[in-house]
């Protein structure tokens, strides 16, 4: 029965990311086409932009894609080690690999006593998984291998992956709209300004500009925080204790020591938010959180309790 709740709660947050990434990317062309017609292009015109902006997101994507891993390890400070450095993490992240179908990843550690952890590379065959010598310190051992099975469940779910996507299209509209008002500003809209139709895409495109890359950073939140859920829900479908992950997110949470290699590019990397302090309160500061309320991560856990 609680096999079923879990499997429930992973189809139900695979469903509800993949509505968002549909409505994300419907977004985003909506916002290049407004552009496109303000500046005078018709309807083929600025379909013919909208194609231009997908293609230099994809080439984005791409760069991101391949090195994205090797910049947030390096931000990091993180060093890989060797089975014998870590036997015991190393057969933990061993076992739980094997369990889940996934090649053994490469094992960080990162010189922090802040308890917290990361997974990283592009894809299963490159996959990293990061842990702070302070986690490693702070938790057990079952609790330590709910951390690690969340870890991986980022890896199988592909999250880096989308995560790398959604971050490229938000920077494109950053760029979009930057660009915009720029031209805007600087340039002037002269072009086909006796045309009505063009006028009133002009002042749409305005408004556009200044509310979409917040509008696309709140999505792409909304995306972060739904995968943390789905890695919890994969992970206690991974080890069959959902509980001990529901304590470690608590010990995690409830240790007040900010993470110092943490910023806000990288944050939603970690398995609960490294930013200590920034904990946000209520529906809509809650808007701008990286990941969910920890408390509502604990009950969804709990909820698959003594069924699995």
């Amino acid at each position: 029965m609680a096999v079923a709740t879990a499997q429930n709660q992973i189809s139900s947050n695979i469903v509800k990311t993949w509505l968002i990434m549909f409505f994300f990317s419907a977004f985003v062309v909506g916002v290049v086409y407004i552009f496109a017609r303000a500046y005078g292009y018709d309807a083929p015109g600025a379909l013919g932009m909208t194609g231009i902006a997908l293609i230099m997101a994809g080439i984005m994507n791409f760069f991101s894609y391949y090195f994205s891993d090797k910049i947030v390890l390096a931000i990091s400070g993180a060093r890989q080690i060797q089975k014998k450095d870590k036997p015991d993490l190393f057969r933990s992240v061993e076992n739980l690999a094997i369990a889940s179908g996934l090649p053994m990843p490469k094992v960080y550690i990162m010189q922090d006593t802040a308890p917290n952890a990361f997974a990283t590379g592009r894809d299963p065959k490159h996959a990293v998984v990061c842990f702070t010598t302070g986690i490693l310190d702070k938790l057990n051992k079952a609790e330590l291998e709910g951390v690690i099975a969340h870890e991986l469940s980022h890896v199988k779910n592909r999250d880096t992956l989308l995560m790398t996507i959604v971050s490229v299209l938000v920077g494109l509209l950053a760029l979009l709209a930057d660009w915009f008002l720029r031209v805007t500003w600087y340039g002037g809209h002269d072009r086909d300004s006796d045309n009505k139709g063009h006028a009133i895409f002009f002042v749409i495109a305005l408004v556009a500009a200044i509310i979409a890359p917040i509008i696309g950073t709140l999505i792409q939140l909304a995306i972060s925080r739904r995968r943390e859920y789905l890695a919890d829900a994969s992970a206690a479908y991974l080890t069959r204790d959902p509980e001990q992950l529901a304590y470690a997110l608590q010990k995690i949470s409830g240790d007040k020591e900010p993470l110092e290699a943490a910023n806000r590019a990288t944050a939603h990397l970690y398995i609960t938010n490294p930013l200590k302090g920034s904990e946000a309160v209520g529906w809509f500061s809650s808007l701008f959180m990286t990941h969910p309320p920890i408390p509502e991560r604990v009950k969804a856990l709990m909820a698959m309790e003594g069924s699995i």
